[in-house]
């Protein structure tokens, strides 16, 4: 099915194999009627690619699922990204640990981001299977609509940005956040248009993201800087954008990673949260505005 502006208005729908209730009128939905822990059919898989097209973050709760189930819900989408941090980690390397406990020095993504934007091809999903959730209550995630942010600037901006190129650079976030120690060669760095257009829905995104957009090309640093902090600064400032999904041990969220942003709320010290994430390798470079 399309989604129309009424349809988004009511708040509940039929996707056929599947029911949803959205989060917002523009992003986010919970899903309700789909187990996990079974292999999809392909009704229900073309009914999940549609809604995921049409919400960009998809919320199950109440899934009981191991890892290769949780693995098969990423490759439903594409075959599974390994993220450059566990280069030296010994775990499975296709299962990113977000663990956050009182010893913490830091939760992953406390930030405004998108997923691993240094690489070359971004992942272009992600599903993070949330098992522990804070005892007092906390350890929400927000996430943003970057079709809506690019929306919301004046012709003359979305004009001016679509000529652009960034550097997204994988040291910003893992070494200068995170204290990690790079692989041989370092971590990703790699450029992309400062707007893109999503391969499904060809929608214009705003693909920029404070977790590793570093300065954009072309421009003087101080120029560049006052830029992504103006672009920044809009992306965190404006509740329009936003969605927040509130956990349950047991939920499992699915997020479009090519056009939107998410931020994992640490207003739960000393208590702890444990999940386990899993991406989905993209299929092409970031593409930017056509010319003409």
């Amino acid at each position: 099915m399309t989604v129309t502006e009424h349809e988004r208005r009511a708040g509940a729908m039929s996707y056929g194999s599947f029911e949803l209730t959205t989060l917002t009128p523009h992003l986010g939905a919970e899903v309700v009627g789909l187990d996990l822990s079974q292999q999809l059919d392909e009704r229900q898989l073309r009914d999940l690619h549609q809604a995921f097209a049409d919400w960009s973050v998809l919320v199950f709760r109440d899934q009981h699922l191991d890892r290769q189930a949780h693995k098969a819900v990423g490759r439903y989408f594409g075959d599974l990204h390994v993220h450059p941090m566990n280069h030296a980690r010994e775990t499975d390397p296709e299962i990113l640990i977000v663990k956050t406990t009182k010893d913490s020095p830091y939760t992953a993504g406390d930030a405004w981001h998108t997923d691993v934007t240094c690489d070359a091809v971004p992942p272009l999903a992600s599903a993070l299977y949330i098992t522990e959730t804070p005892e007092v209550g906390g350890g929400d995630t927000l996430y943003a609509d970057m079709y809506l942010a690019y929306e919301l600037l004046s012709p003359a901006m979305q004009s001016f940005l679509e000529g652009l190129t960034a550097v997204h650079d994988g040291g910003v976030p893992y070494v200068g956040s995170y204290g990690s120690t790079p692989p041989e060669g370092g971590y990703p760095r790699n450029e992309h248009p400062v707007v893109t257009v999503h391969p499904v829905t060809g929608r214009k995104v705003l693909y920029v993201n404070s977790g590793f957009t570093s300065h954009i090309v072309g421009m003087r640093r101080w120029e560049s800087r006052a830029l992504l902090d103006m672009l920044f600064d809009h992306i965190a400032a404006t509740p329009r954008l936003h969605c927040r999904v509130e956990w349950e041990p047991n939920t499992l969220t699915l997020w479009d990673n090519r056009c939107t942003q998410h931020h994992a709320v640490w207003d739960y010290h000393p208590s702890s949260r444990y999940g386990e994430r899993v991406s989905v390798v993209g299929a092409d470079r970031p593409a930017g505005v056509p010319a003409g």
